[in-house]
């Protein structure tokens, strides 16, 4: 079944056709430069959907571009409708280019972990299937340290076992235009999905006072 409700899917292609964005964008290919400049290095997260997961980091002091997209799966420049399928391989997620000497990785970490639920397996909140999963795709060995640092530190917090993979960075599949920025050029599409996803309440449950669920417009 579609992980998002049909009123949800309505919405996001009434709001294409708002701002002029076409399906026929998918047909060039559009792997993401995973060689960001000089001065900048790049974080992969999975937290469920993408749009979710894109609002947090790209108002972060230091992050330089935030992009959302598909990795960790075996198929070729795959489509929104193929991983929703659930038979590419691959989850929705976010890539962060950021400035190391303006926030850490750790930083981001902190944003990550305070925006997903750990604890739940090939899902999040309303949205179900492997697509959906919690993964940090790690950059390096100092990224993969991190990740499984932070983790371990976490671990206490829960009764059940965190689930998040941490799995080296594969090819990054550019989504969509109509899927860039969603949250923020949709804001009423937007919000009413996570509404009726019940994302702010599970975390606030997860994450008490330290629960990070929306980050505004600056």
């Amino acid at each position: 079944m579609n992980a998002k409700p049909n009123y949800i899917v309505a919405a996001a292609f009434s709001a294409l056709a708002t701002i002029g964005f076409t399906s026929g964008l998918k047909a060039s290919p559009r792997v993401a430069d995973l060689r960001p400049a000089a001065h900048a290095d790049s974080a992969t997260f999975a937290g469920g959907c993408f749009w979710s997961m894109e609002r947090p980091f790209q108002h972060v002091p230091g992050v330089l571009s935030t992009s959302v997209g598909y990795t960790g799966g075996h198929t070729t420049n795959p489509t929104y409708e193929q991983v929703n399928t659930r038979r590419t391989g691959h989850a929705e997620a976010v890539q962060v280019v950021y400035d190391p000497s303006k926030v850490s990785f750790d930083n981001l970490l902190d944003v990550y972990w305070h925006n997903i639920d750990p604890i739940r397996r090939d899902a999040q909140f309303c949205d179900q299937g492997k697509d959906y999963r919690t993964a940090i795709f790690y950059h390096g060995a100092a990224q993969k340290s991190a990740a499984e640092r932070t983790k371990a530190q976490l671990q206490p917090r829960f009764k059940q076992p965190i689930l998040t993979a941490i799995e080296p960075a594969a090819i990054f599949w550019r989504a969509e235009e109509y899927h860039q920025h969603f949250a923020d050029r949709n804001p009423d599409h937007y919000n009413a999905y996570r509404r009726g996803c019940g994302r702010d309440k599970r975390l606030h449950e997860l994450w008490g006072s330290a629960a990070s669920p929306y980050v505004p417009v600056s």
